[in-house]
């Protein structure tokens, strides 16, 4: 902890120190989820395992005499990485403009529409050559030389926002390993009142283009995703589609040509809160330089209800169920999982 918090000062002392000698603002904010997770595989033993999820982030922000918001983030902790410090610089503007600097991502994925699901920790663990995605945002592929800019509220018309971003590589020459060199994507959000109905859509495109030492993908990484969220009172009701091509594997060298289809229900009702969602996901997968040929599917149905015991704290109890097929064959290391635990954010 002592080395976070030495490299914590550092980071603030020299954002601040630009013009004055007092620090940025500075705020915290994270999470420790755990909870039990009961395996069930269609062919296996029936399994429990404990499951966490810890998170500390810091926020980093400042208003210039201009008006203009400078801002970043560095995350301490958490159970895959233990440490991120990845994130770049936010340009917050007084026209409600933003742009993101370094690391910024993928406009096309940052307009995905979310569509409820359970909200549990568990999962279920299918063949390692299953390529079959269930997320709308598989094909948002970049690097982290570049940017991402973010329109104000009402582009062009009222209830529309947009966004753009770009990458580039880092000069490196091509290896063993597929690396994206490049990436341009669009996004857009519409938000609009149907009544006592608040509507959301969102789509975005994304194109990457990538290198291997002597091989080329038949198509490289890219997508579209369109989705469309419902809110009347304390009901949601969400579906989405995407599209598009996609690179995979250990060493990334796998093509993938995949679609998914998505949609989820959530009821929120006093202090519970009922989620349902189903996704269903097919692929064609390749060696890099072959389109595949035969079909991998994954189809997906959860759901949960969350409890809000005190302010900050939330019990989970969830569900998950997987069905999936490997190359055109059933896929026996499907199956369903239970999860029971609780989540306290701060």
């Amino acid at each position: 902890m002592k080395k976070e918090l030495l490299m914590g000062t550092a980071l603030v002392s020299t954002l601040g120190a630009a013009s004055v000698a007092e620090a940025v603002t500075a705020s915290m904010s994270g999470n420790h989820q755990t909870g039990i997770e009961f395996d069930s595989p269609t062919s296996g033993t029936d399994t429990s395992a404990q499951i966490n999820d810890n998170n500390f982030s810091v926020s980093l922000s400042e208003t210039t005499d201009g008006g203009m918001t400078i801002s970043s983030s560095f995350k301490v902790m958490d159970e895959n990485t233990k440490e991120d410090y990845d994130a770049g610089f936010t340009l917050a503007f007084t026209d409600g403009s933003k742009l993101d600097v370094i690391n910024a991502g993928n406009a096309s994925g940052s307009h995905a529409v979310s569509v409820p699901g359970s909200a549990g920790a568990e999962g279920v663990t299918v063949t390692s050559t299953n390529s079959a995605p269930t997320g709308l945002d598989f094909g948002t592929a970049s690097t982290v030389l570049g940017f991402e800019y973010h329109t104000a509220s009402d582009f062009l018309t009222d209830g529309l926002k947009a966004s753009f971003s770009y990458s580039t590589d880092n000069g490196a020459a091509p290896g063993t390993t597929y690396k994206v060199d490049s990436h341009a994507a669009i996004g857009v959000t519409y938000v609009t009142d149907l009544g006592d109905t608040a509507v959301t859509i969102g789509a975005g495109y994304s194109d990457s283009e990538g290198s291997k030492t002597s091989t080329r993908p038949t198509a490289d990484a890219n997508g579209t995703h369109v989705g469309i969220s419902a809110v009347t009172g304390d009901l949601t009701v969400a579906v989405g589609f995407a599209d598009g091509d996609k690179i995979a594997g250990d060493s990334s060298t796998v093509e993938v040509d995949a679609e998914v289809v998505k949609a989820g229900v959530k009821y929120v009702t006093g202090d519970l809160t009922f989620n349902v969602g189903v996704a269903s996901g097919t692929a064609q997968d390749g060696t890099l330089g072959t389109a595949g040929t035969t079909e991998d599917s994954k189809d997906v149905t959860s759901a949960s209800v969350s409890y809000a015991v005190a302010a900050g704290v939330t019990a989970i109890l969830g569900y998950t169920d997987v069905d999936s097929g490997d190359e055109g064959a059933n896929d026996t290391t499907d199956g369903s999982a239970w999860y029971i635990g609780a989540n306290m954010s701060f």
